[in-house]
């Protein structure tokens, strides 16, 4: 998953933390990487999951309860058939996916001691000034690619290696890839190797995924990359794009059709199984809203 930050990163963090949060909950292996706020940090910030009973009670929703009587009174069965056990027509267990998170409160401590977890942070790696060969590629991300290449290999996600052990998923999560703190200066013509890195790292790190029991998240400054042809190449390296748009200091953000909400949505990208071609959203208006407790996107 691709996404483009908003101006401020203060709601692609969100998104960045919910996916990591997911990740927590079902029990999956975790990979941080990160050059801007410590891993460390991050994990403890994660919003803190609701239970069914209590979603429902925050949210308002409240179950439908079909009355005895609504349903005497809707319909008439045969004498004959009232003593024999009810069954039903149709099954009406819901497929459950994903969890809601509250994000006034973080997880509580205990929910990772049934995980494990990785992190990577730039500064530290680069404070070992290990000599590495950069392939042509930014010092910083050759790094985060051998770390990432290592996890996958030592802790057992690799696809063409028989699991020996119960299978799992790994959720990686890299925050602000493309930005200045990674030593990456894309739209300088002082570095013209730097052009190329980002997407030389979405290709190395697309075909790890490809081959790996791994799902990724990245979150890029794309308002700072003026270049678009490599926002198009890092389109096309991407399996699904979506991007943030804040009103916070902009003209919409008075605008009286979006009173009730804090941006929008964008949904560039989806991927679609056995096609080279990607899927388009048919919903393009979407906007995201920060409740007190909730973000939601409608």
């Amino acid at each position: 998953v691709f996404t483009e930050e908003d101006k401020y990163g203060l709601y692609s963090s969100l998104l960045f933390k919910y996916f990591l949060a997911e990740g927590v909950v079902c029990g999956h292996e975790l990979f941080v990487a990160s050059a801007k706020e410590h891993p460390d940090n991050i994990l403890k910030e994660l919003p803190a999951p609701l239970l069914d009973d209590t979603h429902r009670n925050d949210v308002g929703e409240e179950a439908t309860v079909v009355k005895p009587e609504d349903v005497q009174d809707s319909m008439k069965i045969a004498w004959r058939y009232q003593n024999l056990p009810k069954m039903e027509t149709s099954p009406t267990t819901s497929t459950k996916f994903g969890h809601y998170y509250d994000v006034s409160k973080t997880m509580s401590p205990e929910l990772f001691q049934s995980i494990k977890w990785h992190s990577f942070y730039l500064p530290e790696e680069l404070s070992l000034q290990l000599k590495r060969e950069t392939r042509n590629m930014n010092s910083a991300y050759t790094r985060l690619l051998e770390s990432i290449q290592r996890i996958i290999y030592q802790e057992g996600f690799d696809g063409s290696d028989p699991q020996k052990k119960q299978k799992n998923i790994l959720r990686i999560g890299i925050q602000s890839l493309g930005s200045m703190l990674w030593g990456d200066d894309i739209c300088s013509s002082d570095t013209p190797e730097d052009i190329h890195s980002l997407t030389k790292f979405l290709y190395v790190l697309r075909g790890l995924l490809r081959k790996s029991l791994s799902a990724c998240i990245i979150t890029v400054p794309a308002h700072l990359i003026q270049n678009k042809a490599i926002m198009e190449r890092v389109t096309n390296l991407s399996d699904m794009v979506v991007g943030l748009e804040s009103f916070i200091g902009s003209e919409r953000e008075t605008n009286p059709l979006y009173k009730d909400y804090h941006g929008l949505v964008h949904v560039h990208q989806i991927p679609r199984l056995n096609s080279l071609i990607c899927d388009v959203s048919d919903t393009k208006d979407l906007a995201f809203r920060l409740k007190r407790k909730l973000f939601t996107i409608e």
